[in-house]
């Protein structure tokens, strides 16, 4: 439907999320992390876009978490952290934030999101589940989950 790409870690994307900030919440904003990764000269970019023609018009940030830093998932293993996912105004309700998540399943792994600005409908109709608060864990997070086969949630 929407093709999905690997966003590109330098000045030109940062000009796109710069279209974002002016209508996203500041807990949204991927400026930041765009920086920070340019700073870094980071190869391997957490961002993916969605363009309609040559407008950035959907993307998140996907992070790539170490099995070590497990609490989630038995077995314990690497999984996703789906951090930031935003779509502009005029594009949303048009599954674009659907085709984002869905790329970010076709990787396999398990993945972690919080449920952030009243999205607890959407989390739940990609087929992600809220998970049990714990406070020594969660740190005022709104954590739900996505499964693969063979994965379930610690207890």
């Amino acid at each position: 439907m929407f093709e999905v790409k690997r966003l590109q870690i330098n000045y030109k994307t940062l000009e796109e999320f710069q279209k974002f900030r002016e209508f996203g919440l500041e807990e949204l904003s991927m400026k930041e992390d765009l920086e920070a990764n340019i700073v870094e000269n980071d190869s391997e970019s957490p961002f993916y876009g969605i363009y309609d023609n040559d407008l950035l018009v959907a993307r998140m940030s996907l992070y790539k978490i170490d099995g070590k830093y497990d609490r989630y998932f038995q077995p314990a293993q690497d999984y996703y952290e789906l951090w930031k996912l935003e779509v502009l105004p005029d594009y949303r309700n048009k599954d674009y934030g659907t085709a984002l998540v869905n790329h970010a399943k076709s990787f396999g792994a398990p993945i972690k999101t919080n449920s952030r600005c009243r999205a607890d409908e959407f989390w739940l109709k990609m087929g992600f589940t809220p998970v049990k608060y714990n406070p020594m864990r969660d740190r005022g997070e709104n954590p739900y989950v996505w499964l693969p086969e063979n994965v379930e949630l610690q207890d």
